[in-house]
């Protein structure tokens, strides 16, 4: 009995396909899902998504959002996702270096585009780490 995963962000569905399992960041820790689970509604973290498909696995990174679990079908809302094949790290390490320097003059930002900086450093960080771990 397999399990359907959708992964998608703000701009685009990024993973849609039968799985067997897979393996979450949420803000408790990580969380299994095989067939069969039962109905579950928790956050997500920034962190590495773990997919294990026709025996072969497959790994994301994905920011901060929500994960669903009903039947059969896992629904991640992620604020972003890529595929770790995709991690460019000077292009991730640029960003995140910006992002930090721009949180430097904190008390001048608006709080949303603080949350907003502070969620890109934390998704570069995880994408660095899991590219990093995967050399």
């Amino acid at each position: 009995m397999p399990l359907l995963l959708e992964i998608v962000t703000p701009e685009k569905r990024v993973y849609s396909d039968t799985i067997e399992t897979v393996v979450l960041p949420t803000v408790e820790g990580e969380l299994g899902i095989l067939p069969g689970h039962l109905p579950l509604l928790t956050q997500l973290e920034p962190g590495e998504l773990r997919v294990m498909k026709a025996g072969e696995p497959e790994t994301l990174a994905v920011g901060g959002g929500f994960v669903e679990v009903a039947a059969d079908k896992v629904s991640v809302l992620a604020e972003s996702a890529i595929d770790i094949e995709e991690i460019d790290e000077t292009a991730v390490e640029k960003a995140m270096e910006r992002a930090q320097k721009a949180l430097s003059a904190k008390a001048e930002l608006d709080p949303s585009e603080v949350e907003r900086l502070e969620s890109l450093v934390r998704f570069s960080a995880a994408q660095l780490m899991i590219k990093k771990r995967r050399k």
